[in-house]
């Protein structure tokens, strides 16, 4: 199968690549490297350095993958601003990242009729206008929903809950908790938690988003299309529950709590389970627990 992945020297898509070239696919990835890494690229995997405004102009862009892909059977668009505070310093870097690109990638796969697997996000289960990071990938999921119902472009939404695992930022205003706690602990400085530390959150490791990923492109998208799938773990968890993991008399560190975030999310939808087969099986305290404390 002939793959295009948007973002694929950032964190999931570093971790979709490996699949999909383990798997025999032919892959090519398009990044800005906003937050991708070169030393992400995968050997077998062609990496073309473009922002996605390039498919505003067709001809230009096809001309470069010619040669290097003939037209994808699938993409996967994963490339985004994410995050939901750096969106409230940059809401217009944030919806042009997230919405804008997100119909320019759709405008060029109607134009190639490929199916898309879109990267959705959970928090769009939550309050749509709490920041402009949820909004911005609420509107790209609208986008595809209007591509799939007007112009019967076939998709899927994926929406990922609390990614970590390997290739996860470590630094940076794009890092996730689990990235933030891993450089804090490794530097042996206290785990900063927000407010009372009690909201909860929906861990799903890497590898089990990857799993869906991978079922979702398996199907073609055809037999799924117009899905919109959650990729949760189905458990959650409290963030003074993932510090205790850590060492309960490691030191943490209250600081204020900060605004457009949901106090819990919890996915206890089934649909990715009983229409994919999807099973995530990995817990993020054991892989907190295997993957740092040993290291001390």
């Amino acid at each position: 199968m002939r793959v295009l992945v948007t973002g694929g020297a950032g964190f999931i898509g570093t971790n979709l690549i490996k699949r999909l070239l383990s798997d025999g696919h032919e892959v090519v990835s398009i990044d800005n490297y906003s937050t991708g890494k070169k030393e992400n690229e995968q050997d077998g995997c062609t990496y073309l350095e473009h922002s996605l405004e390039s498919l505003n102009h067709p001809s230009k862009f096809d001309k470069e993958l010619f040669g290097v892909m003939s037209d994808p059977d699938v993409i996967f668009h994963l490339a985004a601003v994410a995050r939901i505070q750096p969106s409230f310093e940059h809401p217009t870097y944030t919806f042009h990242s997230n919405v804008t690109a997100t119909l320019n990638v759709l405008e060029w796969a109607r134009g190639k009729e490929c199916p898309i697997i879109y990267a959705g996000s959970s928090s769009s289960n939550g309050d749509k206008f709490a920041n402009p990071y949820t909004l911005s990938k609420s509107q790209g999921e609208q986008l595809v929903e209007l591509y799939n119902k007007v112009y019967n472009l076939p998709t899927v939404v994926c929406r990922f809950y609390n990614v970590y695992g390997s290739h996860q930022l470590t630094e940076g205003d794009y890092c996730t908790l689990i990235g933030i706690f891993e450089t804090l602990y490794k530097e042996g400085r206290p785990l900063t938690i927000t407010g009372d530390g009690e909201q909860r959150r929906d861990f799903t490791h890497v590898d089990d988003i990857v799993d869906g990923l991978a079922l979702a492109a398996k199907f073609r998208v055809y037999d799924i299309s117009g899905e919109t799938l959650e990729l949760g773990r189905g458990k959650n968890y409290s963030v003074n529950e993932i510090a205790n993991a850590f060492g309960e008399n490691y030191p943490t560190k209250y600081i204020d709590e900060r605004s457009g975030e949901m106090r819990e999310t919890f996915c206890e939808d089934t649909k990715a389970r009983d229409m994919l087969g999807w099973n995530p099986k990995r817990d993020v305290i054991d892989f907190i627990k295997e993957n740092y404390i040993l290291d001390r």
